[in-house]
């Protein structure tokens, strides 16, 4: 298996699995957090009901 983020060689036992080190698990959680990643779907805006048409 190959590290996501460099490309390197990766073997199952490795302890920063799925990744070759804890600089590139940190790189890949920093993209997660900065939303660099994304899930596609509808956005949040055009799923929320409008303000006036909310269920009293």
């Amino acid at each position: 298996m190959k590290c996501p983020i460099c490309k390197k060689e990766v073997k199952l036992g490795d302890p920063e699995m799925p990744f070759c080190s804890e600089r590139c698990r940190l790189i890949d959680l920093g993209m997660w957090s900065a939303e660099e990643y994304r899930i596609p779907g509808p956005s949040a805006e055009s799923t929320q009901k409008p303000e006036d048409e909310e269920d009293e």
